[in-house]
């Protein structure tokens, strides 16, 4: 195996993007915990491989993610959000509906709004506006 670089890590970490566009999930979080082990202060990274975690189901290592990057970007809308959309998935709802009102209030997007208020209106939270694979930036 060739020695990582950073040079590597960035061509990891892009490649990782195109597998979560191309919807492998599985195949970005390889990629990404060698960036991750190499750097792991790299936020971007751990967003993107919570994304990954979302897609692939793996609910608990997402929540955990999305966390550390909050820990690290509190007025981050768009992890809020996500972290909102995991929750929620795991049937955990009023906590969900937390993260949704801070994306909404950080960052006024039509999807964060749409989440907040249909969370709030039905305590359900089984309505999906958008949800974490897509980063709307």
């Amino acid at each position: 195996m060739p020695e990582s670089s950073p040079e590597t890590h960035v061509i990891d970490f892009r490649a990782a993007e195109q597998l979560l566009a191309a919807r492998d999930p599985r195949g970005a979080i390889q990629l990404l915990d060698s960036v991750i082990t190499a750097h792991p202060e790299n936020t971007a990274a751990r967003l993107l491989r919570a994304r990954a975690f979302f897609l692939a189901a793996q609910l608990r290592p997402a929540e955990l993610e999305f966390q550390i990057v909050l820990e690290r970007e509190p007025d981050n809308a768009f992890a809020h959000f996500a972290l909102g959309r995991t929750l929620e998935r795991a049937d955990r709802s009023a906590e969900a509906l937390r993260h949704f009102r801070l994306a909404a209030a950080l960052e006024p997007r039509p999807e964060f709004i749409e989440a907040a208020r249909f969370a709030r209106e039905t305590g359900n939270g089984a309505h999906d506006p958008g949800d974490p694979d897509h980063d709307p930036e």
